[in-house]
């Protein structure tokens, strides 16, 4: 049986401009700014769309942001975003070109509260990853009376069509550096490494309606029963973000590209674990679903026979039920497990992190409290309108001051701030 072998070929991208070829030349991305508009602009529910840049150290303020996504060009294999963008055909084997340090940021109002701020300089930066990354900003305008469902797939669709459109510049260039994902199937690893233990990755998606949606493949995860995936198949972009909720542990398209979790769990296999692959669990609001999740899940650990698994949540609140429930059941198979989440604690750390707890979640992993307070300098520039922080998870009515330009929230409306697959900053201590 062939091994599942993706190679990713870094190009290394120190700085993006605008030019009249999308191209890479050195170590600068070249955009040619009205070629992708046109090329986005086919899309019939687009009214209007302009494409900014924002650079790290840069005064800038980006708000508000729907998606971030990597552009990629697939040198071999099924290309783009499988069931989205291109024809539903497996992912996870070949070789990506891939643009380092570059992202393709969407902006534009969307139903109800929409996502986050990314801050590219000064207290803001501190917390998102993505000011660290060089931002082609998109800013959607759809046509009038599109329906709530309409208008989110647009944004969706737009933003991935344009990592698409950019990611053919790294066709022809050189690249920087090469990493290599590949793993056999879980009987021969396992034959491999008899003596290894067994470990499996859960990971639990947002699942619950509109603006609350993850797709695999291009399915719902909310129409799903857990689904195990290898690993390289979601480096590879079969995974990808719908949904606008907490934008500090929102997991972008761009985080499921470059899932760290998974990254590391490639580092230590065949060293000192058996990597078995990743367990996709959707995050269901009924209780019965959340049972019936809960429930596949801990049985196709069994069946894998896993001896170690490692569950990472999206978002907080009910999701916490879904996070213990599989704890408590893997648990008491005898699986040892080890959770990841953020936590919700108030604006002084004190209140209980999570809305649920079982006795056998003994090892967990915090990466941060959502509800700490970050005063915001006045920016030079704003991309998007900055009072959209009322509409915001973590913001407020009053939240951005247009006499002095300052904007204080919580880290609730930061993309990325406490992301619970890895790529931030933040934790906390216990004292």
């Amino acid at each position: 049986m062939r091994n599942l072998r993706l190679e990713y070929k870094k190009i290394e991208i120190q700085d993006v401009q605008f030019g009249a070829e999308t191209k890479v030349e050195g170590s600068t991305l070249i955009v040619n700014k009205e070629a992708v508009i046109e090329e986005l602009m086919k899309n019939e529910s687009v009214k209007a769309i302009d494409i900014d840049l924002a650079k790290p150290g840069e005064k800038t303020r980006i708000i508000p942001v729907k998606d971030v996504i990597e552009p990629r060009y697939k040198e071999v294999g099924n290309p783009g975003f499988a069931g989205v963008t291109t024809e539903a055909k497996p992912l996870g084997d070949g070789v990506v070109k891939i643009l380092k340090n570059v992202a393709v940021v969407t902006i534009g109002d969307i139903v109800g509260f929409q996502e986050g701020v990314i801050d590219m300089w000064g207290e803001g930066a501190k917390w998102t990853p993505f000011s660290k990354t060089l931002n082609i900003v998109v800013d959607i305008t759809p046509i009038e009376g599109l329906s709530p469902h309409e208008h989110e797939e647009l944004c969706r669709m737009v933003g991935l069509r344009a990592s698409e459109v950019i990611g053919l510049a790294a066709k022809d260039a050189k690249e920087t550096e090469v990493e290599v994902f590949e793993k056999a199937g879980m009987a021969e690893e396992s034959k491999k490494y008899p003596d290894l233990p067994r470990v499996l990755y859960v990971e639990m998606l947002i699942s619950q309606g509109l603006l609350h949606a993850s797709f695999i493949y291009g399915t719902d995860s909310a129409h799903i029963l857990p689904t195990f995936l290898s690993p390289t198949e979601e480096l590879d972009g079969a995974v990808i973000s719908g949904n606008c909720v907490a934008a500090c542990d929102k997991i972008t398209t761009y985080q499921h590209q470059n899932n760290n979790i998974i990254k590391e769990l490639f580092a230590l296999h065949g060293k000192e674990i058996n990597f078995l692959g990743v367990i996709m669990v959707p995050e269901l609001t009924t209780l019965q679903g959340k049972f019936v999740s809960c429930d596949y899940t801990a049985m196709l650990a069994r069946e894998m026979g896993a001896e170690g698994v490692i569950v990472s949540e999206e978002g907080y609140g009910n999701p916490d039920s879904d996070l213990v429930m599989i704890c408590s059941r893997l648990e008491k198979q005898g699986i040892k497990t080890v959770l990841i989440t953020d936590e919700c604690s108030g604006w002084d750390g004190m209140s209980q992190p999570l809305t649920d707890t079982a006795k056998e979640a003994v090892a967990v992993i915090s990466t941060g409290n959502v509800s700490h307070v970050v005063e915001l300098q006045k920016a030079d520039r704003v991309l998007g309108d900055p009072e959209a922080i009322a509409n915001l998870a973590g913001g407020w009515e009053g939240a951005y001051n247009p006499e002095d330009g300052t904007m204080k929230c919580e880290l609730n409306a930061v993309i990325g701030a406490t992301s619970e697959i890895g790529t931030h900053n933040a934790t906390v201590e216990l004292y």
